[in-house]
């Protein structure tokens, strides 16, 4: 149940009518601030509060001719923007969870080291499986439709591609090794 829906008395100043626009903005310079500051308050910086808030007083209004005939249109507002805030949460969250899943480096950074020049000197349809897979961290199936050819190819490609690799480091391994 939404809080400002509530039947009991609240001690609230009398919300202006539903319709007026003048008591909707008297009501809204009186109540912003508050609100803004429980969301601050709870977690969020001052601009996403102001930008929840807002959103929360917008929604308010244009309902205004429901929301101001309840018991408390501020309870009603503080819900609405109390669920922003969660619903702004889990966003990041899961924004920041899916930007840590990814490994891939930087891709504006000249890539650099031994492997990769080993890596720059495969065949190409080597090279492309290894950078799609290793560093797209795209699945097989992706790689597959992406180049053209079947998961089995792909799977031989990548499976062709590390014969080499392992390779090439073996004979520069030993070299050094052995100098």
């Amino acid at each position: 149940m939404l809080i400002g829906a509530a039947t009991t008395d609240t001690g609230e100043e009398p919300a202006p009518a539903a319709g007026e626009e003048d008591g909707f903005v008297a009501w809204y310079e009186r109540k912003y601030g508050r609100v803004v500051g429980v969301l601050m308050r709870l977690g969020s910086d001052q601009e996403t509060a102001r930008d929840l808030s807002s959103e929360a007083f917008a929604r308010a209004l244009e309902r205004w001719d429901r929301v101001g005939r309840m018991v408390s249109p501020t309870g009603w507002t503080f819900q609405v923007a109390l669920n922003l805030q969660r619903r702004s949460a889990r966003r990041a969250r899961l924004e920041r969870l899916h930007l840590a899943r990814q490994h891939a480096p930087d891709p504006t950074r000249p890539v650099e080291g031994e492997v990769w020049h080993i890596v720059r000197a495969l065949p190409s349809r080597q090279r492309q499986a290894v950078v799609l897979h290793y560093v797209a961290d795209l699945a097989y199936a992706d790689v597959a439709r992406l180049m053209g050819v079947t998961e089995g190819t792909v799977a031989a490609t990548l499976a062709a591609a590390r014969r080499r690799l392992a390779g090439v480091l073996r004979e520069n391994g030993e070299g050094r090794t052995g100098g």
